[in-house]
């Protein structure tokens, strides 16, 4: 069975009567790369720092590597990364002070050659002074920091946030990179679903603070499918399919999303209501999430949304 470095149990946090995560019980094992996604608001933010410890539970608990967040130990700590949202660095200090700052509290795993390379790589110089760099440029120096102690958990709040195609495409198969170091375990949140897909193999699913989805990628993947179904006169009233998540009619058609739902009973159902034919749309990962997430009773934006 695989060791768990990541767990909670019942996790909550209120603000004030807001409840912003809700019962949490979320495990993730040793050495996977876990994309953890929800739309803006969904408690993401508030649901790792809470695992960090950074915030308080409202009631509940969680596990870092085997240490109560509350509690954490600054050796326990130091087998940890974080970077944060919006990669908050102190403004007045230079590149090469902010090295020097970090790399104390990582007296013993530091890897100077790494963060070196990088720096020189993303073509930052260690003279110039945080508050002088783009928001992309911080974001680097944020990710580098990060790497550079060779962390066994490192835990990420939408850490490519700035950066470039290049640039993130390079941070992401560094990550791939670092899992393959015996041990290693990522977990990361993301708005960049196709970031997620490229790099996953599993995946966290997070819904207005309550826990959606907690599996692998692929077993997300083949649960959620469109079907587009044509009739030879009306689409039938009633959709009584099971995994049932959304219905659109256009026209003599049927757009059904559903998830669970095997080919077979797919196939059963589109002859049990008369359908002429039906495909299985292909979807990636951002078109799967968007429905996955969209409430039932979804209101058209826009004149052109169809009915």
């Amino acid at each position: 069975m695989n060791e768990i470095v990541l767990e909670t149990e019942a996790l909550t946090k209120y603000y004030g009567s807001t409840l912003a995560v809700d019962h949490i019980d979320l495990k993730i094992p040793r050495g996977c790369i876990c994309g953890f996604v929800g739309r803006n608001g969904a408690g993401k933010t508030t649901a790792i720092k809470l695992m960090l410890g950074l915030l308080n539970p409202t009631t509940g608990s969680s596990r870092l590597l085997g240490c109560d967040s509350s509690a954490l130990t600054s050796a326990i700590r130091q087998r940890i990364g974080y970077v944060t949202e919006g990669h908050r660095l102190f403004r007045w200090m230079t590149i090469a002070g902010l090295e020097k700052f970090q790399r104390s509290f990582f007296p013993k795993q530091w890897d100077d050659k790494f963060f070196a390379d990088m720096i020189e790589y993303l073509n930052l110089p260690k003279k110039k002074k945080i508050k002088h760099l783009s928001n992309g440029q911080r974001a680097q120096v944020s990710l580098a920091l990060a790497l550079a102690p060779n962390p066994e958990l490192l835990i990420m709040d939408d850490p490519t946030l700035g950066l470039d195609a290049a640039i993130r495409r390079q941070f992401l198969e560094g990550m791939i990179e670092l899992i393959m170091r015996q041990g290693r375990t990522v977990l990361f949140s993301s708005h960049i679903l196709g970031d997620v897909e490229r790099v996953s193999d599993r995946i966290v699913v997070i819904d207005k603070g309550v826990l959606r989805a907690n599996c692998s990628l692929e077993q997300f993947q083949k649960a959620i499918k469109k079907v587009i179904l044509s009739f030879a006169d009306s689409a039938p009233d009633e959709v009584n399919i099971d995994g049932l998540l959304h219905c659109k009619r256009i026209e003599k058609q049927l757009e059904l999303t559903l998830i669970g739902t095997d080919d077979e009973k797919i196939s059963e159902w589109a002859k049990s209501v008369g359908a002429e034919n039906y495909h299985i749309v292909k979807m990636n990962l951002e078109d799967q999430f968007i429905e996955f997430t969209a409430p039932a009773n979804h209101k058209r934006l826009f004149q052109w949304e169809e009915r």
